[in-house]
């Protein structure tokens, strides 16, 4: 028998007191805490093949410039503009083609009066010329043309270095690798890049009522949609969740199995457990463990009883079993986090305002309604999801952003701009929670 007494909660092996003692911060509050325990990971050298979806460990530096040479934009002739000077419809101008070069070739043809190079689309400009003429706005033979109009110096031209100069900060540290990034990694050549290693992330699911998704339903209980959810919402981040299975509401296989993932894992998600019925325990398991409460209660609807605590391994999340709570808790805590692990300068949801297209009430916290934001002819519209209560998982999966509605206030009215949080995209925002 192991008895655990603490100005917070008392443990007993087969039962179970829990002395609330919560004292609810802001989500602001909460996310300041986390993020001040956050243990950035260790960086790794990975080919270029596999980078993208990670986060830069240095920024990518322009290592000569971009374009290299002054090319043609065009599909056309290379000439002198001062040639061109006086061509109208009533007095064109007639050129010689002396030589001809696709992209990737060099001329080496030197141009006189009235002499053009037949030239295509991002090929280097040959010595002497100083403007491009479009094919389309000449008439052409097979060795000569003529233009019915004037051509000024540079036009039609893509200069050496207008894109980036050698030495120029293309990429800063800490971003994320897209696709563009990706592009200018290959554009300077980096065949391997420096990237933070990706956290180890425990993921533990609790609850005597929870079957395997596979398993027909039984009274009294429900499939286990938090372990799929919480896998996918970490594989969104680029992260490989190391599931450790799903646990009765049993304390002593509880506090063994967090601890010894508390040991090998950057960071510990649990699910359930943390709320103030009789088996719900994490909050004391955390104890326990000797972690570091950082707070047990959040001033927000849904997810107020998410749980974080820290230890000199890393930071357990105790999200709560009902699954938009749980979502939520994710989405503000987890997320930014495990994203800040492994330095990305944009952790947080990305933010913005629009017009809410129905009335809302407010609460005495903050909520974070699942909502549909999408563009209208009238601007940027948004609106709840569907049904927003905290066990729903329905408006989940319509959802694509958060309405963040400040505790306190007397509700919102349709036609009123509302904050939004976005979800979903590769690239985060900074400090959003300053409006929280």
């Amino acid at each position: 028998m192991f008895l655990i007494e603490s100005t917070h909660y008392s443990l007993e092996r087969g039962s179970l007191a829990i002395i609330e003692n919560r004292n609810p911060i802001t989500v602001k509050e909460a996310i300041s805490k986390i993020m001040k325990k956050v243990d950035k990971i260790q960086i790794e050298i990975i080919p270029l093949s596999e980078a993208a979806g990670r986060v830069l460990a240095e920024p990518v530096l322009a290592i000569h410039d971009v374009p290299p040479f002054n090319r043609s934009i065009y599909d056309g002739y290379a000439v002198r503009s001062v040639d061109t000077t006086g061509a109208a419809s009533h007095s064109p101008i007639a050129f010689t083609v002396i030589d001809r070069i696709a992209a990737g070739d060099v001329s080496t043809a030197l141009l006189g009066k009235n002499k053009a190079v037949r030239i295509m689309t991002g090929a280097e400009l040959p010595k002497e010329s100083d403007a491009v003429v479009m094919l389309e706005e000449t008439v052409s033979s097979e060795d000569s043309f003529t233009i019915r109009k004037s051509f000024t110096q540079l036009e039609n031209v893509s200069l050496k270095g207008e894109d980036a100069k050698k030495g120029d900060v293309i990429i800063e540290k800490g971003s994320h690798i897209t696709p563009g990034v990706i592009a200018v990694l290959a554009t300077f050549g980096y065949t391997h890049v420096k990237v933070a290693k990706r956290p180890v992330v425990g993921l533990l699911v609790t609850g005597s009522e929870l079957l395997d998704v596979s398993t027909p339903l039984k009274p009294g209980k429900i499939r286990n949609s938090n372990g799929p959810m919480v896998t996918a919402q970490l594989k969104r981040l680029g992260v490989e969740p190391r599931w450790l299975g799903v646990l009765d509401d049993d304390i002593e296989s509880c506090y063994l199995s967090v601890k010894q993932a508390a040991k090998d894992c950057d960071a510990v998600i649990t699910t359930g457990g943390v709320s103030v019925g009789d088996f719900d325990y994490l909050p004391a398991v955390f104890e326990r463990m000797g972690a570091e409460v950082l707070f047990n209660k959040v001033k927000m609807r849904p997810g107020s009883v998410t749980t974080v605590a820290h230890t000199d391994n890393g930071l357990l999340f105790g999200l709560s079993g009902n699954p938009s709570s749980s979502f939520v808790g994710f989405e503000l805590f987890v997320r930014p986090a495990l994203l800040a692990m492994i330095g990305s300068n944009k952790p947080y949801l990305p933010y913005n305002k629009a017009v809410l297209q129905e009335d809302l009430q407010a609460n005495s916290f903050t909520q974070f309604i699942r909502a549909i934001y999408e563009s209208s002819p009238t601007g940027v519209i948004v609106y709840p999801a569907g049904f927003n209560k905290s066990n729903s998982v329905t408006s989940i999966a319509r959802g694509n952003s958060f309405i963040v509605l400040p505790g306190g206030t007397e509700g919102y009215k349709k036609g009123e701009i509302v904050d939004v949080l976005l979800l979903g995209l590769d690239e985060g925002g900074e400090n959003w929670f300053i409006h929280e």
